[in-house]
């Protein structure tokens, strides 16, 4: 019996050595504390049936349990369309910080209620992508089969969600996006240079995965609304409007088999990023729905 409750305390401490950093990553993800001890919980219960012995990341295999089961309240909420920030938590409540004044500053500054809020407005896999990259520094290979997906398009999600964090804004409303996106089609499609330009962020950063660019994409970055404008001018003939991923974008699918997903970011009624994505599997990880009439 002594050895049977040694081996289950030190599984409890074994976990518990990581309960805080667990609770700050849950807390990011679902913007709730309530929320967030459930999902460490749920972690805490899968961590005590499986055989950890041999893992050599503990702390690594147990962020990734508990990023799966935050995914999947974030993607239960999105479908019953539920809102699940404490608008009333303060700042000296976030979890995680523990009793380690610095890091309390720190989580205090990057992670405050307003980015909360921006969070709060992007897609989960976006979501995901960004917390455990920029938050926590996990590495995109990492984040990837949490996502179903490859390190280039978990890393394009994190690259999307930071435009968007950085302005500062939640996501518009994706019909105002889709005018966005529809008016940069058309000017595009017809040659209208002027107009294109003017849909454009002045500085508008155009981010191409390794399969664009093998199959003649000008470089992996294009900055600048003149460069971007020249390059699309005459181009997206076939290209339709559609969401990728809950936020307008474009897609060109010949023969009803997506070839490649322009992912939009609109700010302020501008284009100011876009993501192209050609990579197959990368594509086939997607959520791609075309809009109602």
């Amino acid at each position: 019996m002594s050895d049977e409750f040694d081996d289950e305390y030190r599984q409890v401490r074994r976990f518990e050595a990581h309960r805080d950093h667990l609770r700050a990553v849950a807390f990011r993800m679902l913007g709730s504390t309530g929320e967030a001890d459930d999902a460490v919980q749920e972690a805490w219960m899968r961590f005590a049936r499986t055989d950890t012995a041999d893992v050599e990341n503990l702390r690594g295999w147990l962020t990734t349990v508990v990023s799966r089961i935050c995914l999947n309240l974030l993607r239960s909420r999105r479908t019953r369309r539920e809102e699940a920030l404490d608008a009333d938590l303060p700042l000296s409540a976030e979890p995680g910080a523990g009793d380690d004044p610095e890091a309390a500053a720190v989580m205090a500054d990057s992670v405050g209620l307003a980015l909360q809020v921006v969070l709060d407005s992007l897609g989960p896999a976006e979501r995901l992508a960004f917390v455990l990259h920029d938050l926590f520094g996990v590495p995109f290979d990492r984040i990837a089969p949490i996502l179903d997906r490859t390190p280039e398009a978990a890393r394009q999600l994190a690259s999307r969600a930071r435009r968007r964090v950085r302005s500062g804004r939640p996501a518009p409303d994706v019909r105002r996006q889709k005018s966005v996106v529809d008016a940069f089609l058309a000017a595009a499609r017809e040659g209208r240079f002027e107009d294109l330009l003017a849909v454009l962020d002045p500085d508008i950063v155009v981010v191409a995965d390794a399969a664009a660019v093998a199959t003649g994409f000008s470089g992996r970055e294009v900055i600048g609304a003149e460069t971007v404008a020249a390059l699309f001018n005459g181009q997206a003939r076939q290209a339709v409007a559609v969401l990728v991923d809950g936020t307008a974008g474009a897609m060109w699918a010949p023969g009803g088999d997506p070839r490649s997903v322009l992912a939009f970011t609109v700010i302020d009624g501008k284009v100011a990023g876009i993501d192209i994505v050609n990579d197959p599997e990368a594509i086939a990880a997607l959520d791609l729905v075309a809009f109602g009439d």
